[in-house]
C-alpha cells in the first residue's frame, strides 16, 4: 500500500543473528525516506548455544526469548506489516529452531522469517548500498556474522553475485579458540580453514571484479575501531593492521588478557574467530584495504520493507524472472491468475485472508506450470522441487515452502501431509489458498482463450459452493466432469465442494 497521511509512520526490523540480536526502528515519511530513531543490540550468542547434535541449548533459547521480551515492548504500537523479523544462520541450521521461532512469534506478535544465506546477502547489500559510505562503481561487500560470512558483488542498488559461507565469528571461535587460548598455531589453523571455505567460490570475488571493498557487521566494525584506536591505520581496515591485531592477540595468549581500547567484554570471546575469518577473506580475495559501512542487514530489511509498502516487491521480480527462465506459458499463467484472484476476492472475508495471502496465491498461479520444462509427467512435483530449492530473492524459507507446496498440490491428489510440514501459522491458510488455486486451474484446463464466466463462490468453513451461469456446465461437460472428480479430491482433504 502507498505511504500516505493515514499510514503508520514508523517501521522496525529485527535481525536474530548467531552472535547478537539487533532491532532498528525508523520513521517513514510520505516520500518513503527513512530516519533511524532507535537501535537496540543484545549479545545473545545463539550460535554458541548449538549442541553437537545441532540443537539449541535451553540456556541459549532462554537468552534469546528474554531479549525478545524486551524488544517486544518497543513494538507493541506497530501494526502488522510494519515490522520484519528475520532469523539467519543458527536458526537455519538448528534442528529444533521451529519451537524457538513459535515461542518468539508469540512474544513479538509478528511473524519471523528464516531467510536463506543468499537472501541474507541480498538484504545486507541493500543496506550497505543505501549508506553514505558507498561510491560509484562495482563494489565487494563482506559481512562476517556469528555463523556465516556473506560475500556480495554489486553496483548501485543491485547485487549481482551473492554467496553465503559457513564461517563466522562464533563458529570459528568455538571451533579453534573454545578454551579462550590464542596461540600462533591456533590462529594459523583458523585462518587456513576460512581460506579453504572461501576458495571454491573465490574466483568470482577476486579483486579484478570490483573497484572497492566494503565491510559491515559487528565483527568488522569492532576490528576497525580497535585498529584505529591503536593507531595501526587511519581509515577503514588494512591488511597490515589485521596482522598487527593478530600478533597482539597471540601475545596476549588468552581472551581474558586482552586489553585493547574500544574492545567490549562481550566481544572478546568471538574476536579471535572473527579476526581469523577476516584475514582469510583478505588473503584469499587479495584485498589490501577495506572501507567500513555503518549499515548492514537491519537497514536492508527496512529498505526492503519500504519497497513492499510502495509496491516494489523483490518477490514479484523473482517470480517474473523464474517464469521467464523456465519458459512458463505466460498466457495460461495469466488466465489462471485472473480467475484465482476473482475467487480470492470472494473468499477474503469468510476465510480471513490478507494481502500477503493474495500475493502468494497470485505467484503460485503464475508459476504452477514451472515444472513442465522438466517433464510433463508429474510436472507438479518437478515444479515444487524447483521452487523449494531455487534462489528466489525476497522470499523467506517459509514463504518459499508455501509456494512450493501450493504448486505440488494444484492438481490431482490433495496432499494434506505436505501442509503439515509448513510452519503452524501457514497451514490453514495454505490449505485454503490451495483450494482456490485448484479451482482456478481447473477452470482453464482447456488452455484456450475462451472466456470463463464469472463464477459465484460462497464459503462456510470447509464448505465450498460454486455457482455457474444457467446452462454453462451443460455446454462444458468436460469441466463438469473435472468438478465431479475434484469433489473426491477435496473430500479427502476435508472440504465439501458443491456446484450448480
Amino acid at each position: 500500500m502507498p505511504v500516505n497521511a493515514t499510514h503508520p509512520d514508523v517501521v522496525a526490523a529485527i535481525d536474530l543473528g548467531s552472535n547478537s540480536f539487533h532491532m532498528i526502528v525508523a520513521r517513514l515519511d510520505d516520500s518513503g525516506t527513512l530516519s533511524i530513531i532507535d537501535r537496540l543490540r543484545e549479545p545473545v550468542r545463539l550460535g554458541g548455544g548449538l549442541t553437537k547434535k545441532g540443537k539449541l541449548h535451553p540456556a541459549a533459547r532462554r537468552r534469546g526469548l528474554e531479549t525478545l521480551q524486551r524488544f517486544s515492548q518497543r513494538l507493541r504500537s506497530l501494526p502488522p506489516g510494519m515490522v520484519r523479523v528475520v532469523g539467519t544462520n543458527t536458526l537455519r541450521v538448528a534442528s529444533n529452531s521451529a519451537r524457538f521461532v513459535a515461542d518468539a512469534e508469540r512474544l513479538l506478535g509478528h511473524p519471523i522469517e528464516i531467510i536463506a544465506g543468499r537472501e541474507e546477502a541480498r538484504l545486507i547489500y541493500l543496506g550497505v548500498a543505501h549508506g553514505r559510505e558507498t561510491r560509484e562503481g562495482k563494489r565487494l561487500v563482506v559481512d562476517i556474522g556469528g555463523g556465516s560470512t556473506e560475500l556480495i558483488i554489486g553496483e548501485g542498488l543491485q547485487s549481482r553475485f551473492r554467496e553465503s559461507l559457513l564461517a563466522g565469528c562464533v563458529s570459528s571461535s568455538k571451533r579453534f579458540f573454545s578454551d579462550g587460548g590464542i596461540s600462533r598455531e591456533q590462529m594459523k589453523r583458523a585462518v587456513m580453514e576460512a581460506r579453504l571455505t572461501i576458495y571454491p567460490i573465490a574466483s568470482r570475488f577476486w579483486a579484478d571484479n570490483w573497484e572497492e571493498a566494503i565491510g559491515c557487521s559487528g565483527t568488522i566494525k569492532a576490528i576497525r575501531n580497535i585498529t584505529h584506536a591503536q593507531g595501526w591505520c587511519d581509515s577503514g581496515i588494512t591488511r597490515k593492521s589485521l596482522y598487527r591485531l593478530r600478533d597482539a592477540l597471540i601475545k596476549a595468549g588468552h581472551i581474558d588478557n586482552l586489553e585493547l581500547e574500544t574492545l567490549d567484554d562481550d566481544r572478546k570471546p568471538v574476536l579471535p574467530g572473527g579476526l581469523a575469518v577476516l584475514i582469510g577473506v583478505f588473503e584469499t580475495l587479495d584485498i589490501d584495504e577495506m572501507r567500513v559501512s555503518e549499515q548492514s542487514l537491519r537497514e536492508g530489511l527496512l529498505y526492503d520493507l519500504v519497497g513492499r509498502i510502495n509496491h516494489t516487491d523483490a518477490r514479484a521480480a523473482s517470480v517474473q524472472s523464474a517464469a521467464g527462465r523456465w519458459s512458463v506459458d505466460q498466457l495460461q499463467a495469466q488466465r489462471v491468475s485472473v480467475s484465482a484472484d476473482r475467487l480470492f476476492q470472494a473468499a477474503t472475508k469468510p476465510w480471513k485472508l490478507d494481502d500477503d495471502a493474495r500475493d502468494i496465491l497470485s505467484w503460485s498461479a503464475q508459476l504452477h506450470e514451472i515444472g513442465l520444462q522438466v517433464s510433463h509427467g508429474q510436472y507438479h512435483k518437478h515444479g515444487s522441487y524447483i521452487l523449494f530449492n531455487a534462489d528466489l530473492p525476497g522470499f523467506s524459507r517459509q514463504e518459499q515452502a508455501l509456494l512450493a507446496t501450493l504448486v505440488l498440490n494444484h492438481r490431482r491428489k490433495f496432499r494434506c501431509a505436505a501442509f503439515d510440514e509448513l510452519v503452524k501459522r501457514l497451514r490453514k491458510q495454505g490449505r485454503r489458498l490451495c483450494v482456490l488455486l485448484r479451482l482456478a486451474v481447473l477452470l482453464h484446463r482447456g488452455r484456450t482463450a475462451d472466456q470463463v464466466p464469472d463464477v459465484g463462490l460462497s464459503l462456510s468453513g470447509k464448505q465450498v459452493k460454486l455457482q455457474f451461469p444457467d446452462d454453462w456446465l451443460s455446454q462444458h461437460m468436460l469441466t463438469q466432469a473435472d468438478l465431479e472428480r475434484e469433489q473426491g479430491y477435496l473430500k479427502k482433504a476435508g472440504f465439501k465442494l458443491e456446484f450448480s
